[in-house]
């Protein structure tokens, strides 16, 4: 008989959040497609993308930027290049949810001159983003990245509004904390 130890307790805790996993992301694409509804019905042009990766990121010894990158699939290139170079986008919304130390969100970037809204659907663990959400809070500012997956960068924005992104700092410490990620910064 297997002994029944932290790995397994890991695994179980796993397979018990797949389920959970599943139904968060459903309900952000749902959640992403109804707000690009409620912009349309107002008359905006809307891009939806849903994500293929998203990561709360800090400098490092090859690159300077901070903030959430999404990686977007290279087909939502063109939409989204198209809508950036049109509009300046100085305005967003993030909704998010969390389930067990994974956080879906979707950041809607928004351009009241030309009526686009953006929306990015995406999701990180929370574990993850403990270093991006104390330089955030430091800085009193945050910032979206979206490229492509062989590196080329499609846009930035800034959002002097961090705390959209990320409203309890003790909450992600606190799944750090679970997972043994905590470091000191």
């Amino acid at each position: 008989m297997p002994e029944i130890g932290d790995e397994t307790d890991r695994g179980e805790r796993i397979a018990a959040n797949a389920g959970a996993e599943k139904e968060a992301w459903g309900a952000t694409l749902d959640d992403m497609r109804a707000l690009a509804e409620e912009y349309e019905a107002e008359g905006w042009s809307t891009v939806t993308i849903q994500a293929g990766y998203a990561a709360p990121t800090t400098p490092g010894d090859d690159d300077d930027r901070f903030g959430l990158v999404y990686v977007i699939p290279g087909n939502e290139a063109e939409p989204f290049v198209d809508a950036v170079e049109a509009g300046e986008f100085p305005r967003f919304e993030v909704h998010r949810a969390e389930v067990e130390g994974k956080v879906f969100l979707v950041t809607t970037l928004l351009d009241p001159g030309t009526e686009t809204a953006i929306l990015l659907a995406g999701t990180y663990e929370m574990r993850n983003a403990l270093r991006c959400a104390r330089m955030a809070d430091d800085r009193g500012e945050m910032f979206t990245h979206v490229q492509k997956l062989d590196g080329t960068r499609l846009g930035s924005f800034r959002h002097e509004e961090h705390e959209q992104f990320f409203p309890s700092i003790t909450a992600i410490e606190n799944w750090a904390d679970v997972d043994g990620a905590a470091m000191d910064y």
